[in-house]
């Protein structure tokens, strides 16, 4: 997709694309481009779309933003119309934003590339896949905001990041290997600016990170763990204000407790934690923020095996704390547990949050509207949830109390993975992780289970959704601010 921005609508186009919120209509705008007086059903409800075919001019499109409220959903209005009516674009296609607020320009932007998503990338005909946009169709942004072309280049950012971290989630997990995911982050440093070393199978033995060895046990694609730093130009920070973790299970059949038939094909999307935290540290790079992060993502494939862990085993752990498995399929706060204490030892970041698709329990408590945040941090709390919602990556918080700890208790070694409880397990699972912080005062914990891959009109099964680089891309933009 070719990208312009312009002051004017351009001499030269197959159609014109104007938003209206809704109820805010101006008419006066659309006979503009229209040449009609008629009375038009279009209200500016979200998603509303209204074709309109002027004799000797260009088509419009009318498109419904929903109210003013609904910023945050504004992107996904201006993807759908590029998804789902591309096809009367012509030759290229004029969005007119000078009457809405400047945010509309990126949201614009971000919306119509994620468009071009492609999701039949293994078809042996990719170009008639379902939903798939091979068209390089231009796109002019037509906005009088002097911060236009910077809006739109942010977006497309954006957007370029989400789709690529959407491909790494819907990617099968034969292709998708922990060193798989380990040279595209490599590669991602070299092309967008930070650095990363991939600590493999041996390194890791050398390293005490017993956690992440184990669930990776019974797989032929031995485990990775991924770390990266990124510091901007010229500073002399030793001390990173932000440390990221992400789970990165490349495929999860719940080990030795394996799980059931009807949705483990779906378990290649077990390192949408892993995607959101790469994600954000292109984004940061990208964008050429000013604020040192490192990021640790703990790749591992949790496979059944004579090698796998069992139910009743008691492992090792980078911090030197026993951990006796109840569940193999309470993996990921395993691999996670190495990764929080490696990057709190070697780094002490100001701050620390992690990411991982972690819980069943998450999805029965929240559905698929927003994933869930644990933290003993007021403030820390209050900035993700604030940020969660200005980008409609929604985040909700849950108890941490004491009352739990009963919850990871174990008589043999200094703590268990799994209560075998069926209730509070999303929390259990977060405080299983706080054990491995050292009482870190500014951590959270986001389970992202419900949000990262699941039900979309882009796709007629579940897929990748490109929840959270965005989400930590806001989160850190405050952090910056409040510096």
């Amino acid at each position: 997709m070719n990208i312009s921005t312009h002051k004017s609508l351009p001499n030269k186009t197959g159609c014109i694309i104007i938003p209206f919120l809704e109820d805010k209509i101006d008419k006066q705008l659309i006979k503009q481009f229209a040449d009609t007086e008629e009375e038009l059903d279009f209200s500016g409800r979200f998603k509303q779309k209204l074709s309109l075919y002027p004799a000797d001019r260009p088509k419009v499109l009318l498109l419904g933003l929903g109210k003013a409220e609904q910023i945050s959903q504004a992107a996904d209005a201006f993807r759908n119309l590029a998804f789902k009516l591309n096809n009367r674009f012509g030759d290229r296609a004029s969005v007119i934003l000078s009457h809405l607020e400047e945010s509309y320009v990126l949201e614009a932007a971000l919306g119509m590339k994620m468009a071009t998503y492609q999701i039949g990338t293994f078809k042996s005909n990719p170009a008639k896949a379902v939903g798939i946009h091979k068209r390089n169709y231009p796109i002019q942004f037509v906005s009088d905001s002097p911060k236009a072309k910077s809006l739109v280049t942010e977006g497309i950012a954006i957007a370029d990041t989400r789709c690529e971290m959407m491909r790494l989630v819907d990617m099968p997990a034969d292709r998708k290997t922990p060193e798989y995911i380990g040279k595209y982050v490599l590669k991602s440093a070299k092309a967008n600016g930070f650095t990363a070393k991939v600590h493999n199978k041996a390194r890791l033995k050398k390293m005490g990170c017993e956690a992440i060895l184990a669930v990776g046990r019974g797989s032929e694609h031995p485990p990775v763990l991924i770390e990266m730093e990124y510091k901007p130009k010229g500073s002399k920070s030793k001390i990173p204000a932000l440390g990221l973790a992400g789970k990165g299970i490349t495929f999860d059949t719940g080990g030795l407790s394996i799980k059931g038939s009807m949705n483990m094909h779906y378990m290649k999307s077990d390192m949408g934690g892993a995607a959101a935290v790469i994600g954000a540290m292109e984004l940061a790079a990208k964008l050429k923020l000013p604020i040192h992060i490192v990021a640790m993502v703990a790749a591992s494939e949790n496979s059944v095996d004579a090698l796998s862990i069992r139910p009743g085993d008691v492992i090792g752990s980078y911090s030197g704390k026993s951990i006796e498995i109840i569940d193999t399929d309470a993996e990921g706060r395993l691999v996670l547990a190495d990764a929080l204490a490696y990057m709190n030892e070697k780094y002490s970041p100001e701050c620390m949050v992690d990411l991982a698709t972690l819980t069943g329990s998450c999805v029965r408590t929240f559905g698929y509207a927003c994933g869930g945040l644990f933290t003993q941090n007021d403030g820390l709390a209050e900035q993700l949830t604030s940020a969660g919602l200005k980008v409609r990556e929604r985040v909700w918080r849950l108890p941490m109390w004491d009352d739990y700890l009963s919850d990871i208790h174990s008589d043999i070694a200094d703590v268990r993975n799994f209560s075998g409880k069926p209730i509070n397990g999303a929390i259990a699972a977060a405080k299983f992780l706080e054990f491995f912080t050292e009482e870190h005062p500014n951590w959270a914990h986001l389970d992202i289970a419900g949000v990262a891959f699941g039900g979309s009109e882009y796709s007629k099964m579940k897929a990748a959704t490109g929840y959270g680089p965005r989400l930590l891309l806001e989160f850190i933009r405050g952090m910056i601010k409040a510096a």
